[in-house]
């Protein structure tokens, strides 16, 4: 049974609140993230996950609230100070330039150039090809835009882009929405491998099964608060399913 992590979080959110036109949109909730670890986030739309996390993005200031990295205080007001953290986010959308081949999009604004100034393709892909190595052996198609690939391949792209620019939290937001099951599985594997080097991932999710498969915790809001937190070895389907509904940890919890 995988017991809470000890040691130092890699993340501590605490006491975290902010408020949209005096609605609570996250009311005094706290969560932490270990190395290794994977932590779901769940409940309706509208019960506060995404917000909760998008103030350590960076995208929202938080009213109240402290976030640490490393038990040390941090000031979070934009995604450069989230990134300066190590902090990185893989959307849904993937933020992908889909005429650009893999190496293009892993350097997209960061380009390595030779020493006359001139963008360093051989370079690119040299380390696209190293990092994917690392993450996904499967990967072949280095050549084409990655319009070109499948739903999870692009994740793998998005992926290997966070993690060379250094990632040690990741931010994933329903990762497998709109995938085949051999996708997701695909992409599971690229988890467990993230998990494996130690970085610590948020996922925030809608799919209770896609929870018991990839966390190790799992945290439900409903209505800004958190409704508490749970071991998913130690609970069931229904027991995440009636955190969700009624808004109440199973017995099985306390």
């Amino acid at each position: 049974m995988n017991k809470k992590p000890t040691g130092t979080p890699l993340v501590e959110m605490r006491n975290m609140s902010i408020s949209f036109g005096g609605v609570h949109a996250v009311d005094d909730v706290s969560i932490d993230l270990y190395p290794g670890e994977v932590v779901g986030l769940l409940g309706h739309n509208g019960a506060g996950k995404s917000t909760l996390i998008k103030m350590l993005s960076g995208a929202y200031t938080p009213d109240a609230g402290q976030i640490l990295i490393d038990g040390k205080p941090v000031e979070i007001h934009n995604p450069r100070d989230a990134r300066a953290q190590n902090v990185e986010t893989i959307y849904q959308t993937l933020a992908l330039a889909d005429n650009l081949d893999a190496a293009s999009n892993l350097f997209l604004g960061r380009e390595l150039v030779t020493p006359m100034g001139f963008v360093d393709e051989g370079a690119m892909e040299s380390e696209t090809r190293k990092i994917m190595a690392r993450l996904n052996p499967n990967f072949k198609k280095f050549k084409d835009p990655v319009s070109a690939l499948s739903g999870g391949q692009r994740q793998s792209v998005a992926i290997a882009r966070a993690v060379y620019f250094n990632a040690r939290i990741l931010i994933m937001d329903e990762p497998t929405a709109a995938l085949g099951p051999h996708e997701t599985q695909m992409v599971a594997e690229l988890i467990e491998e993230l998990k494996r080097q130690g970085l610590g991932i948020f996922l925030i999710e809608h799919d209770i099964h896609n929870v018991m498969k990839l966390c190790d915790r799992a945290m439900v809001m409903k209505n800004g608060k958190s409704v508490g937190t749970v071991n998913v070895d130690e609970v069931t389907d229904d027991d995440i399913l009636g955190m969700i509904i009624m808004g109440k940890k199973p017995e099985a919890a306390y």
